[in-house]
């Protein structure tokens, strides 16, 4: 099982750091992220943010910890993202289950989610809500804005804290990459739009936190990202 690795914004000291722990999970290495209002929780709330195959590590950390999740927050609904929910909303049974309109339907049909494509049938339970563009998400006393980031999957979102310079962006882009754009559901024009018009325009020291892959910051994909340049 992989092991938790902590990831440690880039931010001033006198700017409130959130704490994001991220969990490589499953055959896809798949980045899911518990996300809390400080950086060392010793209770309190977090949020999950995907949940991938074999989310044991991540669960344990959960309980480890004393937290108490507020929210399953998905960046979208591909199957490497969504294949652990339920398996975390047994552990967690109160958690709300958070996406973005566009893939509500995703969650149980396993030919848009890609479940099908390896002969599974991999659902999700009913979402308690719906997020868009321009919503604000409250954890403790931090607030993260939604921020509407397809071409990857219709709803593709990035979750973004400005204070901190802190964007968790699913599988829009990675560190030299962006996401793949031949699945249904996907384009490759509205993903570089995304990139360019939601990503790029947040400043040069944003950490981001991709879905797969090591962090990187928006400065330095803006810069030398071989598929999406600023």
């Amino acid at each position: 099982m992989a092991n938790p690795s902590r990831a440690d914004p880039a931010t001033t000291s006198q700017t409130p750091k959130p704490g994001v722990e991220c969990f490589t999970l499953g055959p896809f290495a798949t980045n899911c992220y518990v996300v809390t209002p400080c950086p060392k929780p010793a209770g309190g709330p977090c949020w999950i943010v995907d949940a991938s195959f074999e989310p044991g590590p991540l669960i344990e950390f959960v309980r480890g910890a004393g937290l108490t999740p507020d929210a399953l927050i998905l960046t979208h609904t591909h199957v490497d993202h969504i294949a652990g929910v339920r398996e975390v909303l047994a552990a967690f049974p109160r958690t709300p289950l958070l996406v973005h309109p566009l893939e509500r339907e995703w969650l149980w049909e396993p030919m848009l989610n890609l479940s099908a494509m390896s002969g599974q049938s991999i659902t999700t339970p009913e979402p308690n809500r719906m997020i868009d563009e321009g919503e604000t998400l409250a954890l403790g006393d931090m607030r993260w804005r939604v921020l509407h980031t397809p071409g990857h999957s219709p709803g593709g979102i990035t979750l973004y804290h400005e204070p901190s310079e802190t964007a968790i962006v699913g599988d829009s882009l990675f560190a030299g990459s962006i996401g793949r754009t031949d699945f249904p559901g996907g384009d490759l024009a509205t993903l570089e739009r995304s990139i360019r018009e939601k990503l790029y325009t947040l400043p040069s020291d944003v950490r981001v936190y991709p879905g797969h892959g090591p962090a990187t910051t928006i400065g330095r994909e803006r810069k030398s990202n071989p598929y999406v340049r600023g």
